[in-house]
């Protein structure tokens, strides 16, 4: 599946609960964004993924998760850092609608980038 995996919001959360190290991103719009994100999401739009994916993947690199609305576009920056990169490159599964779907609560983007 081009040098990446997907991960369901279920384990996401395990991760998470449990303090493994994940760095999670969020790839969506701006205005996706402020409708609000994942606790302790980095907020990097799927257009500079590639910008910045040196900052992403620099030092100790953990388990890379990227997430969308749906899962489309996140799919595009694992292939994307996964071809360039390697290492733990996941895929949250049906994005940010499956993470809620699931339960999970959303942060506003300010608790995270301010």
């Amino acid at each position: 599946m081009y040098g990446f995996h997907e991960v369901d919001a279920g384990t996401l959360r395990q991760w998470m609960e449990r303090g493994e190290s994940v760095c999670l991103v969020d790839v969506r719009t701006p205005a996706e964004m402020s409708r609000g994100v994942i606790e302790g999401a980095q907020l990097v739009p799927l257009h500079l993924i590639p910008v910045k994916m040196d900052d992403l993947v620099q030092g100790e690199v953990p388990r890379l998760v990227f997430y969308c609305q749906s899962g489309a576009r996140s799919a595009q920056a694992c292939a994307f850092v996964a071809q360039r990169h390697g290492g733990e490159v996941y895929n949250l599964r049906a994005g940010i609608m499956g993470w809620v779907s699931a339960g999970n609560r959303l942060s506003s983007p300010e608790a995270i980038s301010g």
